[in-house]
Parts: C-alpha cells; sequence; structure tokens
C-alpha cells in the first residue's frame, strides 16, 4: 500500500516544501526592499538568497506536478496540471494551483532575463509575487489533504500576516518617497567675508632736489668794430706838375 501512495506522498511534501520556499522567497524580498536589515545584512547577499528561494521554490513545484502525473489514485494528466478547471478532482482548488504554477513561471523567468528587460516591464511582472503568494496559499489550504493540519493552518496565518505587515510598510514607504518634501528652508549662513588688508598708500620717495644750476653768464662780446666804408678817393684833376728848386729845404715832421 505505501508503494502505491509513494507519488501521492511525494507530491504533498514537494507542494508542502515549495509553498515554504515561496513564502520564504516572498518574505525576504520585502525585507530587502523595505530595509528592514538594514547596517546588519549585506544587501548583495539578501538578494543572491531571495534568488535562490525562488528557484528552489521552482524545482519543487516541478517535483510536486510530476508527482501527481506519476500517481495512480488520482490519475492526473497533462491536461489537468496545465489547464484549470480540466481536473475532475477538486476543480476549483486544483485551478488555483495551476494559475500559481504560470504565476511563478513568469516571475522567475523575468528575474533571470533581468538585464535584456526594461525596469519597468521586470516591475511589473514581478509585482505578480503577490498574487502568487495568494494563489498558492489558497491552493494549498484546499486542494490537499493537509489543509486541516493545525500546523499548516497556523504556518498560513502567520506568515501571511508577515507578508501583509511588510507589503503595507513597503506602500507607505512608496507613498512617502513619491510625496515632494516641503521643508522650511533654512536660512543660508553666510560664510564670514575674511577682512580685507587695507591697502596703505604707497609713500613716494622724496625725489633729490634738483639743483639749481646757474645760469651759464654769457662773455660780453667785444664790441663790433665800425667799419667805415672806404672813402674813394676823389677822382684826380688834371696833374699839374710844379718844378721846384733843388736848393730848397725838406720840411720834417716833428
Amino acid at each position: 500500500m505505501i508503494a502505491t501512495q509513494l507519488w501521492w506522498y511525494v507530491a504533498r511534501s514537494g507542494g508542502l516544501v515549495s509553498w515554504v520556499l515561496l513564502s520564504a522567497s516572498v518574505l525576504w524580498g520585502l525585507a530587502l526592499s523595505t530595509k528592514s536589515f538594514r547596517g546588519t545584512i549585506r544587501p548583495n547577499w539578501m538578494l543572491d538568497l531571495h534568488r535562490f528561494l525562488g528557484g528552489a521554490a521552482v524545482i519543487f513545484t516541478a517535483v510536486h506536478v510530476g508527482a501527481l502525473l506519476l500517481d495512480k489514485n488520482v490519475k492526473f494528466g497533462p491536461s489537468e496540471v496545465l489547464v484549470p478547471f480540466a481536473s475532475t478532482w477538486h476543480p476549483a482548488a486544483v485551478a488555483w494551483g495551476v494559475v500559481g504554477f504560470y504565476l511563478l513561471l513568469a516571475v522567475e523567468l523575468t528575474s533571470l532575463a533581468r538585464k535584456q528587460l526594461s525596469k519597468r516591464v521586470w516591475r511589473a511582472v514581478h509585482f505578480a509575487s503577490f498574487p502568487l503568494f495568494v494563489v498558492a496559499t489558497i491552493h494549498g489550504l484546499t486542494a490537499g489533504t493537509d489543509g486541516s493540519n493545525r500546523l499548516v493552518t497556523g504556518a498560513a496565518i502567520s506568515v501571511t500576516t508577515a507578508v501583509v505587515g511588510l507589503t503595507v510598510r513597503r506602500i507607505l514607504q512608496a507613498r512617502r518617497a513619491d510625496e515632494p518634501t516641503q521643508k522650511p528652508a533654512r536660512p543660508v549662513r553666510q560664510q564670514p567675508q575674511p577682512a580685507r588688508q587695507q591697502v596703505q598708500p604707497v609713500r613716494q620717495q622724496p625725489q633729490p632736489a634738483r639743483q639749481q644750476v646757474p645760469p651759464v653768464r654769457q662773455q660780453p662780446q667785444p664790441a663790433r668794430r665800425r667799419v667805415e666804408p672806404l672813402r674813394q678817393p676823389a677822382e684826380a684833376g688834371p696833374s699839374i706838375r710844379v718844378n721846384l728848386p733843388a736848393d730848397l729845404p725838406r720840411r720834417t715832421r716833428p
């Protein structure tokens, strides 16, 4: 009997582990976005753990679906695990699981291709993590036989409360970031300007007294002699020749 129900137990355990990993990934992502562990845990390490938990949730979801296909008691086929409301066994509960499976694939595939996508597209798809958590929780409580287990029910209520609380905190932080901060402008303190150094006027050096050069006395020029015009001798008249005696004495000047 245990051998015939082996795949059923594998499907149940795979579904529970997948829900736990998914819940941990959502909580860790909210703690990262709200900066709940600021200064205690490095953000890069938190982001790596968030991605690891999401990837592990995909793996155990595949184990859950594969075990359902191999189980001979419930008899699930590809259409029952891929098409909502195609199953004859709890169709509404199984439909929640099918929708959650597609949301999980969308979130994880866009996270892997984040570098090739725009930030707006990635954020829009990544917000599907919240409805993914909701439909996965409803699927786990309504589809399986563990919904009546008090431990499972208590864990679901506790995790849901934590997710709601962190989500509300994230929304409030986003609103505060969008609101324009109107703070009274603080008076700008003017930096004291350095005292201007008084520039002392440059004292002009007294110029040496100019030596008075005595005027050069002009030497009296000798009086110019008046040059009298030469008198032209009067034209002599006709010469008269006087014959004096030879024995006449000559008169000498005293």
